[in-house]
């Protein structure tokens, strides 16, 4: 059964913090890989193909986004990028670059644990097929077969833009998803410094679906990343 346990592979150059995390995850029966260079990370991933990596953005010899952009060229496994404060552009470009969703040093073990246990289900959720399938977010419901969507038991009317707007959250729920990626997936290439759209019409959408759209629980701003689904709150 040991075999069975969820492989993660963490890439970070400070001791400290490999320890930490290293304790949180062993204490959650999770098997941990570690590395303190970006190579030894892309090395580490190619021997053990882990179900999950840990990665730093500012190693000593490659920089984070570097060793997310090789991670993509052949794993599909989620990356969660740790990464100090003010370096919030650098997150958002490995984010970009094939990256899942990030923390921000300092961060505890709950809530560590906690964005683990979301990449790990988001990626069991990718080889189902989403248009048969039936979402329930607190209150909200969305019936993908149908295209309805509901809100209680009433049915909310959405436009073509905000259904495809609240059809790529959910298909990353829990997930940060980065201004440009939602650009690009509902307007399309070419929209991505277009802010002005999805502000609108994410505006509209916490209108429709929250409770209190000035203090929304599910639609969760990352301030200057993008736009996350909660589905926990």
């Amino acid at each position: 059964m040991t075999d069975l346990k969820p492989v993660v592979l963490l890439v970070e150059d400070e001791a400290q913090m490999r320890t930490f995390v290293r304790l949180a995850l062993t204490a959650h029966d999770y098997r941990v890989v570690e590395a303190s260079t970006g190579r030894e990370g892309l090395q580490q991933a190619a021997a053990h193909v882990p179900d999950l990596v840990l990665l730093d953005l500012g190693l000593p010899d490659m920089d984070g986004l570097e060793v997310t952009q090789h991670l993509r060229e052949w794993s599909t496994a989620p990356v969660i990028i740790i990464s100090a404060r003010g370096q919030e552009q650098q997150k958002v470009r490995a984010l970009d670059a094939g990256a899942d969703d990030y923390l921000t040093k300092p961060f505890g073990s709950a809530e560590l644990m906690a964005r683990i246990r979301v990449a790990l289900r988001h990626a069991s959720r990718i080889a189902q097929d989403p248009a048969s399938a039936v979402v329930t977010v607190g209150r909200l419901r969305v019936d993908f077969a149908k295209r309805l969507v509901f809100v209680g038991e009433a049915e909310v009317h959405l436009t073509p833009i905000e259904y495809k707007l609240l059809a790529a959250l959910i298909k990353h729920m829990g997930m940060v998803l980065t201004h440009k990626q939602l650009l690009d997936q509902v307007w399309g290439p070419g929209h991505a410094h277009q802010m002005q759209y999805l502000r609108v019409y994410m505006a509209q959408l916490r209108r429709k679906l929250e409770e209190n759209p000035a203090h929304p629980k599910h639609l969760i701003t990352e301030p200057g990343v993008g736009y996350r689904l909660k589905s926990d709150a």
